[in-house]
C-alpha cells in the first residue's frame, strides 16, 4: 500500500484534530502528501484555493457553513474540484445530497482504513466513488424506495433543517448560511409544513430518526 497514493496532494478538512492526524498518518503512509488541514468549511475553501490539491477530503459535519455548504461554494468557484465527503452517519440522505451537489465520492467514517486509501485514490484521479456499504441504500432512495420525510426538502431547506435540528438559532443559521434571517424564517416555515413539525424539538427528533444527528 506504500505507493498507492504516490504524487497525490491532499487537503484534509475535519473539525477534530485527532481525526485529521489519523487520516494524515494513514494517507501519507500510503504515499500521499497532505498540503494543508482545515477545521471548518470556510478554512477548507481557503486551503483549497491556496494549494489546489488533487483532492479535498472533507467531513460533512463541521462548524460554520458545514461540509455540504462548503462543497456547494467550492464547486461554484472550482467546478473541477475533486472532493471525497466523509460522514459518521450511515443514512442515505446526506450522501445522496452530497453526490447530487457534485462530490466526487462519499465514504462512511466506519469504513476500513484500506477503503479510505482506495476511495482517496479513485477520487484524486477523477473517478467516482461510493461507499459499497451505502450503495444499496442510495439506489433505493434514487428510485423512490425511501420513506424518509426529509426527502421532500430542497437542498437549501435541508441545509437549514440540519442546523436548526442541532439547536442553532435562526440568526446563527443566517450567519453560517450567508442568508438573511427572514429568508431562514421562510425556509423554516416550509420545512415545518413539509415535515409536519411545529417546533425545534420535533425537528431534532425527525433528524435523529432519519439518522442525521445523534440523540
Amino acid at each position: 500500500m506504500a505507493s498507492t497514493l504516490e504524487n497525490i496532494r491532499l487537503v484534509l478538512a475535519d473539525d477534530h484534530a485527532v481525526v485529521r492526524m489519523g487520516f494524515r498518518m494513514l494517507l501519507e503512509g500510503a504515499g500521499a502528501t497532505v498540503v494543508a488541514e482545515a477545521d471548518c468549511g470556510e478554512a477548507a475553501l481557503t486551503a483549497f484555493a491556496e494549494h489546489r490539491p488533487d483532492a479535498l477530503v472533507m467531513d460533512v459535519t463541521m462548524p460554520g457553513v458545514g461540509g455540504l455548504g462548503a462543497l456547494e461554494r467550492l464547486l461554484a468557484h472550482h467546478p473541477g474540484a475533486r472532493v471525497l465527503m466523509l460522514s459518521a452517519h450511515d443514512d442515505a440522505q446526506i450522501p445522496m445530497r452530497a453526490l447530487k451537489a457534485g462530490a466526487t465520492g462519499y465514504l462512511s467514517k466506519r469504513a476500513q482504513p484500506t477503503e479510505l486509501v482506495r476511495a482517496v485514490g479513485q477520487v484524486a484521479r477523477g473517478q467516482r466513488y461510493v461507499d459499497p456499504e451505502l450503495a444499496p441504500q442510495l439506489a433505493l432512495a434514487q428510485f423512490g424506495g425511501s420513506n424518509d420525510p426529509v426527502d421532500a426538502l430542497t437542498d437549501k431547506e435541508f441545509a437549514v433543517f440540519l442546523q436548526l435540528a442541532k439547536g442553532r438559532s435562526v440568526n446563527e443559521v443566517a450567519t453560517t448560511q450567508k442568508l438573511s434571517p427572514s429568508t431562514v424564517g421562510t425556509h423554516l416555515y416550509h420545512i415545518k409544513q413539509k415535515l409536519n413539525a411545529t417546533n425545534a424539538a420535533e425537528l431534532a427528533l425527525i433528524a435523529v430518526r432519519s439518522g442525521l444527528i445523534e440523540a
